[in-house]
């Protein structure tokens, strides 16, 4: 069986601004899957996003694209190695022009309990980012 993959397809306003963004992350721009409607970011071996223009995106569904700087359409959560992974990316994202999201406490601190940790950010588009570390049971 071969390798999965996943490729979140994600509309933006700015592609050149979106592409800046998750460079400043760390990840890297394919070009052979890159042009002036979309830009493949490679976050690692088994992870893409395709960042597409609006206009573009619109050819791959029919209902409208939804807004995400004022309503929630998904969370994609990121399993990172550490809590300073986690630390890491936020920063990385706050400092290239995304905001964090600290009013779920509630929620953080049940997850403290079992010894998860975890940060909220949403990049240029709103779209809504949740790194996090959470220890595996030894085996």
């Amino acid at each position: 069986m071969a390798n999965k993959m996943i490729f979140l397809n994600l509309p933006v306003n700015d592609l050149d601004a979106s592409k800046a963004f998750y460079q400043a992350l760390g990840w890297s721009i394919n070009p052979d899957f890159t042009d002036e409607n979309a830009a493949c970011v490679v976050v690692d071996d088994n992870i893409c996003l395709m960042l597409l223009t609006k206009e573009f995106y619109t050819t791959f569904a029919e209902r409208p694209v939804a807004d995400t700087a004022k309503f929630s359409a998904a969370a994609y959560a990121l399993a990172l190695p550490d809590r300073e992974a986690v630390d890491e990316l936020t920063d990385a994202a706050i400092k290239a022009g995304g905001t964090e999201e600290t009013s779920k406490q509630d929620r953080r601190a049940q997850e403290a309990e079992v010894g998860m940790y975890g940060r909220t950010f949403l990049d240029l588009d709103g779209h809504q980012w949740e790194p996090f570390y959470m220890p595996y049971p030894q085996q």
